[in-house]
């Protein structure tokens, strides 16, 4: 018995950090992931560099996207930060 109140604090402490921390992250990972999968040719996206870059083709791994006229790079789906919405 004495046990268990000894833990307990610290059953509490996680069970907030799971709350605070742990769970927001995972909900914000598995909507990023969704974005991804759902991102086809055309799309605008904003890159972790931040660079405001066109989709030119889906790849299973990588984007090619448009840098400039006739200047196309391969970027990796990771390295997409979100997707680009005009602010007009």
């Amino acid at each position: 018995m004495e046990l268990v109140g000894q833990l307990f604090p610290f059953i509490i402490l996680i069970a907030i950090m799971y709350f605070i921390i742990i769970r927001p992250q995972q909900k914000q990972a598995k909507a990023h992931k969704a974005m991804l999968a759902s991102l086809k040719k055309g799309d605008k996206v904003v890159t972790s560099g931040g660079l405001i870059v066109e989709i030119k083709k889906v790849e299973d791994k990588f984007f090619t996207i448009e840098l400039g006229k006739d200047i196309n790079v391969k970027l990796t789906k990771d390295a997409v930060s979100r997707m680009y919405e005009d602010e007009a």
